[in-house]
């Protein structure tokens, strides 16, 4: 039996062991998409307590508590304390065998605080006591932690609205190596049939310097930020979609559609999915002509629980997994831009994990000369970034399409502490391939894997996003 996650945890073959050990675990992390706070670099940030780096704001984590039967307010509760919040913690983790979290929360304890226990109530303690020491150092601050961590970039998700003054003040720091640079993210100017669309359209007026009063103001109000995210060294566009919207129909007219929606009008289905269709292509074309990555992440269904949303507000821990039906639809926005050939390079993020062989297939579809694996099937998202998510990720894109050119990891967190998933993804990778070489499925040809590894893990974002 081996000890509980040693140094060849996950890695199942001698072959896997050497292809992380050798090859990948040394590498640098490109973190193409994740949602840290760009203020908390910019200020480099320290934390007092483990309880506010590791479940401030993290949703992941406090679903697991909830679902261990603790009091909210031991989860997010303003008058519970840092310490009442970690032992519930810590009293919940016992139980969870099989998430990754737990996984995840002990590579962090060994990676950043040099410990090796287990998280339990009789080691919580000691580990609080510990954690909280080791956070006084400078090693631990926000960028200690990003440093540690060998990231190279980081790609953080912002509103078209947003000033980006952080992003221009890490820039100008020359004391800090790592490129942080911003990623566009217009879903409100999209959603109309949201409440808060007409309030969000005249921020985006004031953002940009235009006075939106038609469709057209809006689009020269979007191209005007993107022109200025441009500027801020952005790399990428990210959608997060219900799913992936494509009607067209010659006797709805956009410009009116959006003149409803800033009356408050009641749109149809139809209408609202039409809308929605032109500004996605229009975007898609803008993306293209600077040579960025369009990011759709699609197939939640949101805020489920509307007590809670009330109470709490959205990105709480109260999404689920969609089984809503667009293959079809991705097709056809994918053809509607390449028939124009403006169809930038595009990842494409399923919440349904049923959804990989078609994801698979998909991107075989839209491929071009203009680089290699141009259309990608993103990594195994959010509830799919388990073991078995990621192994039936890379065996979908394996078995459809071209793994060696496949992007990678990502963190998707709000914690500087995440970064230890890249290590968890790499001894899956290593794991996965260094199996189907010990069955004799593909050559031990150790120079050739190590660099397939080692271009997943990083070489190949950084061609692909362009850092």
């Amino acid at each position: 039996m081996q000890t509980f996650m040693n140094q060849n945890f996950l890695l199942e073959t001698a072959t896997a062991q050497t292809l992380y050990h050798d090859f990948a675990k040394n590498m640098p992390i490109i973190d193409y998409h994740c949602h840290v706070n760009p203020s908390e670099i910019a200020q480099n940030r320290t934390f007092e307590t483990i309880t506010q780096v590791w479940l401030g704001g993290d949703h992941y984590k406090w679903r697991m508590i909830r679902s261990n039967g603790t009091d909210e307010r031991l989860i997010t509760g303003k008058d519970s304390t840092d310490y009442e919040k970690f032992m519930a913690f810590a009293t919940a983790w016992p139980k969870a065998i099989g998430n990754p979290l737990y996984h995840w929360t002990h590579l962090e304890l060994q990676r950043y605080f040099e410990c090796h226990l287990t998280l339990s109530p009789a080691t919580a303690e000691e580990i609080w006591h510990l954690c909280n020491q080791k956070l006084q150092e400078d090693g631990l601050s926000v960028r200690g932690m990003i440093a540690k961590s060998n990231v190279t970039a980081i790609a953080t998700t912002d509103d078209p609205i947003d000033s980006l003054v952080h992003h221009a003040a890490i820039a100008k720091d020359t004391s800090f190596a790592t490129k942080v640079v911003p990623s566009f993210r217009p879903d409100k100017a999209i959603n109309l049939e949201k409440p808060e669309f007409a309030s969000y359209i005249a921020s985006l007026g004031q953002a940009s310097g235009i006075a939106i009063t038609s469709l057209d103001d809006v689009l020269a109000a979007l191209c005007n930020r993107i022109d200025y995210f441009d500027s801020m060294g952005c790399k990428a566009a990210d959608h997060g979609l219900d799913f992936v919207p494509f009607h067209v129909d010659a006797t709805l007219n956009t410009a009116s559609i959006f003149q409803k929606a800033l009356q408050g009008s009641r749109l149809t289905a139809q209408e609202i999915e039409s809308y929605k269709t032109a500004m996605m292509v229009y975007l898609g074309k803008e993306y293209h002509k600077r040579g960025w990555v369009m990011q759709l992440h699609y197939g939640a269904i949101r805020n489920t629980n509307s007590l809670m949303f009330q109470q709490l507000g959205a990105d709480t821990g109260f999404d689920a997994i969609s089984t809503r039906e667009c293959s079809q639809n991705i097709a056809n926005l994918l053809n509607a831009l390449a028939t124009e050939s403006t169809l930038p390079k595009t990842v494409l993020y399923s919440l349904n994990p049923n959804d990989d062989a078609m994801l698979s297939a998909m991107i075989g579809c839209f491929q071009s000369g203009e680089i290699a694996g141009k259309i990608q099937h993103g990594s195994a998202w959010w509830f799919n970034d388990t073991k078995t998510g990621m192994e039936q990720q890379l065996i979908s894109l394996a078995s459809r399409g071209v793994l060696g050119n496949f992007i990678g990891m990502l963190t998707d967190s709000r914690s500087f502490l995440s970064y230890t998933r890249h290590e968890y993804f790499r001894r899956i990778l290593c794991n996965v391939i260094g199996g189907w070489v010990e069955k004799g499925a593909y050559p031990s040809d150790m120079a050739m894997l190590g660099k397939m590894v080692q271009d997943i893990s990083y070489h190949n974002t950084k061609r692909y996003f362009g850092f």
